[in-house]
């Protein structure tokens, strides 16, 4: 996926772009149908109707969130149990949260060796509270590049079709 989290694409198409301050709910809730949708399919007509609907008047935001069609819907080729966990923020950021505060705090008085001893030690602390990933059951399936289609295993698609 493109180095920005699904999220922050999609607010910042409502926020930055030249909407006015009255329509940017309407915008937000739009957004959301996008990103929220149960299916690609659903996402891809929802992602269109935006589209059409603020294309003539806000071509830049909508050039914005459609040049990366595949990027903010590739969350759909993984398990249904991942989405959430995909949508959300950057992962690396909020891990690193705990450490960039402490460290700003230390004053800078640290050699090399004793700052890594630090930097370990709050990583280890952080992820004593850290959520579990949903899903974990299909993990294997992922590594072994399993295709998902809609949040579902392929293999599974076809024996539900059946």
């Amino acid at each position: 996926m493109a180095d920005q989290s699904l999220m922050k694409v999609f607010c910042s198409v409502a926020t930055q772009a030249p909407f006015p301050k009255s329509m940017q709910p309407a915008v937000k809730a739009d957004l959301r149908e996008i990103w929220q949708a149960e299916t690609r399919a659903a996402a891809e007509t929802a992602m269109d109707t935006f589209a059409e609907k603020y294309g003539a008047k806000y071509e830049k935001a909508v050039t914005c969130l459609t040049k990366d069609r595949e990027a903010l819907l590739a969350f759909y080729d993984f398990p249904a149990d991942h989405w959430d966990h995909l949508r959300t923020g950057n992962p690396i950021e909020s891990v690193f949260a705990t450490v960039r505060h402490r460290t700003v705090r230390t004053k800078g008085a640290l050699s090399q060796k004793t700052a890594k001893l630090m930097v370990f030690m709050l990583v280890q602390a952080a992820a004593k509270t850290w959520r579990r990933l949903k899903g974990a059951n299909h993990l294997p399936m992922v590594i072994e590049g399993v295709t998902f289609t809609d949040g579902v295993a392929a293999s599974d698609a076809e024996t539900r079709a059946a």
